[in-house]
């Protein structure tokens, strides 16, 4: 599965955010209404499906426990990280230690990364977007060498 496009879109005083329609088809497509969301890298947050989260679970366990990196990341990751469920209007809720470390505020962007779900506060993601594009044709040369 592979999550691809930008939405624009804002967060309601609940905290819900509607999770676009092509995406939520993808999601029921792994084969579950539920997702995980955690903090993402870059003020960011990262929605999985349960059977990505469960991937990324095994990686991360395999990590050495005894090294400092990993062992903070790991914390950092599974302490950040809530299981929802789609409801009926296609909206997932959003914990408000997660809005708050995502500096949400109503307008947001939900882009699709891959293997994941990315939510951004919009300004956040425009600084981003511009801070780092210029670099792309850049950064792909190094990456695909």
């Amino acid at each position: 599965m592979v999550y691809f496009g930008e939405y624009r879109g804002k967060i309601d005083k609940q905290g819900r955010v509607v999770i676009p329609s092509k995406l939520r088809e993808l999601i029921k497509k792994d084969g579950s209404n539920n997702v995980y969301i955690t903090k993402g890298i870059e003020k960011c947050l990262f929605v999985f499906t349960e059977k990505i989260f469960e991937e990324q679970g095994e990686k991360i366990n395999d990590l050495s426990f005894t090294k400092g990196n990993p062992r903070i990341f790991t914390r950092f990751f599974y302490s950040g990280s809530y299981k929802e469920k789609i409801d009926g209007q296609g909206r997932i809720l959003i914990p408000s230690k997660l809005i708050e470390y995502a500096e949400i505020k109503e307008n947001i962007v939900i882009i699709g990364a891959g293997k994941r779900i990315e939510i951004w506060d919009e300004k956040n993601w425009e600084n981003f977007y511009n801070q780092h594009f210029s670099f792309y044709g850049e950064i792909s040369e190094k990456i695909f060498e």
